[in-house]
């Protein structure tokens, strides 16, 4: 054992002891039974030190007692640090072995001859309630109680062979041995039944401790990951602690971790610094919607909850807990649940329109057979586009409603580069963004499944986005298309726009979620249906491109067989009288594709 004045082996024990232990609340009694016993080997090694300096004090005096007693006196504590330094405790409920004879029966041994031949009118008799003590805590009941039978015989001995037999200096002897040896038992008895009560609290309180503890660290991992910010606040409107969703919502990377903050410190808080107040005002949580305004140009909406914390009856709640949940994401999971709804019920309304439009489109075509004037086949013309348009629409509807294959085996074999060349320059035509667009071409003999349609869609979709939130420079808008591996084309469209807020980023591709008032949030979403509908995956990332930092949306799609054409991949052509230098930047080959890094 250790310095501290255990047994060498004790270590080795404790650990083996341990591993055995069966519960939480064993190793916790195991731990409790060995500092009770390094307790009683101390008391015992003091104890035979203090009657080893009295039995030395008692001859250099010559105040009666034979001599020897010195040797059992320094034999007992040899006993008794031999016991201490190299022995281990006994395990609990472990019957009576050498140990206890060792230290029991030395106690007692050494404690009668002191008894019996001391001639200084010195009463050792209550050194006798130590054994007794150390059976009744460390040991079993029966142990205790024969300890205390042991020491009342030895008693009663000593009384008798002392005192002439019925007399009454007898009687009165073996009266006061008789009601010491009642003592002990007692001792013995209720010590025991002490010692087993504490142990069972000890267990039952350090198995609710690590209850406790166990609780507190699932309800800090819950408060952690929570998409809801949570502050607690105090009455005096410092923020004691916040959870990350929070500290994210209400000051980003910038969020001072070592240091409280004070509500009322912060201009752009005080809707959250009023509705806290308001809350200790009158002690019960509300409910309203807050601003948070981080800088003069921008303001986010919360909806915010306030709860007081209980407090001992009588006295005032001293901390308030703040939740705060973006009003986006409130006004986002509404747009995606009313989405499910209208999902639910688009295939029967699908339907029902497909019906009357069957019979508009027969009759159109009987009437366009019948008549002959200019004008007349104009007006056929036009309800045969618009009865096309309309059942597009329908089957987009239905496509998105029911799950789709992967692709769709009359898909045409579109050539990546011709194709990205074409839809670039019809955009280009419809929003006279010329110099404001690059095209980086870098797929030659690359051919993708996609419907020509629904391609088109998509990138005009990803360029009407960039070009709503590029700078408007040359070349601040790029679309790029180059290998990804040996069996992907990447298509990314690229931009100079400032990089988006976090909150837009966790709903980038959700339904009717956009960051614009007058936009209606179903462009991303659209572009992601449509890609997964063929295979491909639509994400987004910030990255670099020639030293400028920008928003880049690609698509990596599957590369198939080009080598059948289709009549829809032959319709598709580069304009006549336009060239690659129109949509690519002065300098750059086709097989040099741009700088393009993420960040």
């Amino acid at each position: 054992m250790a310095h501290e004045g255990t047994s060498q082996f004790a270590p080795s024990w404790f650990s083996t002891l341990e591993a055995g232990a069966s519960s939480h609340g064993q190793v916790h009694r195991v731990r409790a039974y060995v500092r009770l016993w390094r307790a009683f080997m101390r008391a015992r090694v003091f104890i035979a030190l203090v009657l080893l300096a009295l039995q030395v004090f008692v001859l250099l005096t010559q105040s009666g007692g034979p001599r020897w007693l010195v040797l059992v006196n320094a034999l007992h504590l040899s006993a008794a640090l031999a016991v201490l330094f190299w022995t281990r405790p006994i395990e609990p409920g472990k019957p009576f072995g050498m140990q206890w004879l060792m230290s029991i029966g030395v106690d007692l041994v050494a404690f009668a001859v002191l008894q019996y031949f001391q001639q200084s009118g010195i009463n050792y008799t209550p050194l006798f309630a130590l054994p007794v003590l150390l059976a009744s805590i460390l040991g079993s009941m029966t142990l205790a109680l024969a300890t205390a039978a042991g020491v009342t015989l030895y008693l009663l001995g000593d009384a008798a062979l002392n005192a002439p037999l019925l007399s009454a200096v007898s009687t009165a002897s073996l009266l006061q041995a008789g009601l010491t040896g009642t003592g002990f038992f007692l001792i013995a008895f209720l010590a025991n039944q002490l010692a087993q009560r504490l142990a069972r609290e000890e267990v039952l309180a350090q198995s609710s401790q690590a209850a406790a503890r166990t609780q507190a660290q699932v309800n800090e991992l819950i408060i952690e990951s929570l998409s809801e910010g949570v502050l607690v606040v105090d009455r005096h409107g410092v923020v004691r602690n916040a959870n990350p969703a929070a500290q994210n919502m209400l000051m980003g990377d910038s969020y001072p971790h070592a240091a409280k903050l004070l509500l009322s410190a912060r201009p752009g808080w005080n809707g959250i610094a009023y509705l806290v107040d308001r809350t200790f005002m009158v002690g019960q949580g509300l409910e309203s919607e807050v601003r948070i305004d981080p800088d003069e140009f921008t303001t986010h909406r919360f909806f915010a909850r306030t709860r007081l914390t209980s407090s001992p009856s009588g006295r005032p709640s001293e901390l308030c807990v703040l939740f705060l949940e973006d009003l986006r994401e409130v006004e986002a999971r509404v747009r995606t649940e009313k989405l499910a709804s209208m999902g639910r019920m688009s295939a029967a309304v699908a339907h029902e329109i497909r019906n009357p439009l069957s019979a508009i489109t027969q009759a159109n075509a009987l009437l366009d057979e019948e008549v002959s004037e200019p004008g007349q086949k104009r007006l056929t013309r036009m309800i045969e586009q618009n009865a096309q348009r309309l059942s597009r629409i329908v089957d987009d509807i239905l496509n998105v409603a029911r799950v789709q294959p992967s692709q769709d085996d009359g898909v045409p074999a579109l050539p990546v580069d011709q194709t990205l060349r074409q839809i670039a320059h019809e955009w280009l035509k419809q929003n006279k963004a010329q110099g404001v667009l690059g095209v980086h071409p870098h797929a030659p003999g690359a051919h993708i499944g996609f419907d020509p349609e629904h391609l088109r869609r998509l990138l005009i979709n990803l360029l009407d986005n960039a070009l709503r939130h590029a700078s408007g420079q040359p070349s601040s808008i790029r679309v790029i298309s180059q290998p990804h591996g040996n069996d992907r084309v990447r298509l990314s469209v690229w931009s100079d726009g400032a990089p988006l807020e976090a909150s837009v980023l966790r709903h980038l591709f959700e339904p009717f979620f956009s960051s614009e008032s007058r936009s209606s949030g179903l462009g991303l979403y659209i572009c992601r249906e449509l890609s997964e509908r063929y295979g491909a995956q639509i994400a987004y990332q910030r990255s670099r491109l020639d030293q400028r930092e920008g928003n880049e949306f690609y698509v990596l799609a599957p590369v198939i067989d080009g080598s059948s054409k289709t009549p829809a991949q032959q319709s598709l052509s580069y304009p006549p009288g336009d060239s690659v230098a129109a949509y690519t930047r002065p300098g750059l080959s086709q097989a040099d594709p741009p700088s393009l890094s993420t960040l």
